[in-house]
């Protein structure tokens, strides 16, 4: 939008705090070079469109804003003279893109200093040749700082992730490599029983029985009921004694195989029935070295299961081979990082998942909102830890009017009133020297808010803080953004 020209004062403009140091013959540059406008209501400028100029306020109200998703967000507004705003960043040249980083209008008729893009910059650069310099080396410096440490926020996630993974993959994996040392035992045996069974007195026909016995034992190992503790114990007294009674010795020690495979005293007394007497207790311990075979190889099977569901788990957290923006369910999403941040937690804080199943699935790019689970529920752990390790983190999902609520609720410590504006802020933290970057929350919101056109707000009290994170239910197709540092 352009305004109305106006006659340019050197006087005027070198009552202005930004020029009040410069001699007759710069302010006589400055109007000769720029000049003053006068605006009506609405818009000067928007956000994203070329910078080609500096502007500074003589008289009237401006408002600034930032575009957040489809929204322009006020940021700012002033009728203090003197204030500025455009082109700031025109004394870099074409290192970065110049464009207008915000919007700006005016609320009523208002007058401007206008000064080119340009002219700008040469003024900067020749009258404050020191001052650029400065200035410069704290823009340039600060870029490559928030991005090392950027760099460092997401190692130290990785960090994380790696030592839950690890502890996950180690139980199973552990408990397969019992087991099949303890299979590979229960088979020599199974080999040295058949060849005593062999030798014995089976007859052709007792031999196929007991086959038969086996096969049907087998079966009953897979479909083994769940039992309590209580009764489980019952029923393994009285497997005992009908083992004692039948002189199968070490009673003690195959009555719980037999209940954890799902066998009882019926079941034995179909055994007894198919052999004779004088062969029982060595079909007993036929039958006993079956089950304990079948029930090692169901703990194999369920603990390369457990690895392979762990696997799986990680390639949803990476989103490894899928599209960086795709529709997602937030439950698998939120479920695959719990999980990897398992060790992180650890068994002093219970995690109560209070997920609404029925909420839509949602476009989103679901690895960096894995990114931004991770922050928040590991600073939630950090909170909960720093108020003596036990509490509770609890994750809910809900509709919230058109958008969806990702909600992580701790128990922790709280986040104290006077720097509750200031946490969303690149590098402040409050966590120890060496534990935080400060990036953690200014990543998250430039993922929810910039790139998802999102919101992510907190409401906290000790012992009850509350980040939330809403998101849109429906989106047009992704805009080429910026990758968060």
């Amino acid at each position: 939008m352009s305004g109305r020209p106006m006659p340019c004062s050197p006087r005027e403009i070198g009552e202005l705090f930004l020029f009040e140091k410069l001699t007759p013959e710069q302010l006589g540059r400055l109007c000769a070079e720029g000049r003053v406008e006068r605006f009506e209501a609405g818009p000067v400028y928007a956000e994203g469109e070329d910078a080609t100029c500096f502007y500074v306020l003589l008289d009237g109200t401006v408002v600034l804003s930032r575009r957040v998703g489809g929204d322009d967000v006020e940021t700012h507004r002033t009728s203090q003279r003197g204030v500025y705003a455009g082109a700031m960043q025109a004394y870099v040249g074409d290192r970065v893109p110049q464009v207008y980083t915000n919007s700006m209008r005016v609320t009523e008729p208002t007058r401007f200093f206008v000064l080119p893009a340009r002219t700008f910059a040469s003024v900067m650069q020749e009258w404050f040749p020191m001052a650029v310099h400065l200035l410069e080396g704290l823009f340039f410096g600060s870029k490559s700082t928030q991005q090392a440490i950027g760099q460092r926020e997401r190692l130290l996630a990785l960090g994380s992730l790696s030592a839950g993974l690890t502890h996950e993959l180690n139980n199973p994996a552990a408990a397969a490599v019992r087991a099949t040392s303890a299979l590979r035992e229960r088979v020599a045996k199974m080999r040295h029983k058949l060849a005593v069974i062999a030798e014995g007195p089976f007859t052709r026909d007792a031999l196929a029985g007991l086959i038969e016995i086996q096969e049907r034992t087998a079966e009953r190992v897979a479909k083994a009921p769940s039992l309590s503790p209580l009764e489980a114990s019952d029923r393994e007294d009285a497997l005992a004694d009908w083992l004692d009674d039948h002189g199968v010795e070490q009673s003690w020690r195959i009555a719980p195989t037999f209940v954890q495979a799902g066998l009882d005293t019926e079941w034995l007394d179909q055994v007894a029935a198919a052999v004779d007497e004088q062969l029982l207790p060595g079909a007993i311990g036929w039958l006993n070295y079956t089950v304990e075979t079948e029930l090692l190889m169901d703990e194999i099977a369920d603990s390369t299961a457990r690895v392979s569901h762990l696997v799986d788990a990680a390639k949803q957290y990476a989103q490894l081979d899928r599209a960086p923006y795709r529709t997602v369910d937030v439950h698998e999403l939120l479920d695959s990082t719990l999980l990897m941040l398992s060790g992180k937690i650890g068994p002093r804080i219970d995690v109560v998942k209070d997920y609404d199943r029925t909420v839509p699935e949602i476009p989103a790019y679901p690895a960096e909102l894995n990114q931004v689970w991770t922050n928040l529920i590991d600073n939630a752990v950090s909170a909960v830890n720093g108020a003596g390790g036990d509490g509770t983190l609890t994750v809910r999902t809900a509709l919230h009017h058109d958008r969806l609520l990702v909600e992580f609720r701790d128990t922790g410590t709280g986040i104290a009133p006077e720097i509750r504006d200031r946490i969303f802020d690149p590098f402040f933290t409050t966590k120890p020297v060496g534990e935080g970057t400060g990036l953690g929350l200014d990543i998250s919101w430039r993922i929810v808010v910039n790139k998802h056109h999102g919101t992510l707000r907190v409401d906290s009290v000790p012992g009850d803080t509350r980040f939330q994170v809403l998101l849109p239910l429906t989106a047009a197709a992704p805009e080429p953004t910026e990758e968060p540092a």
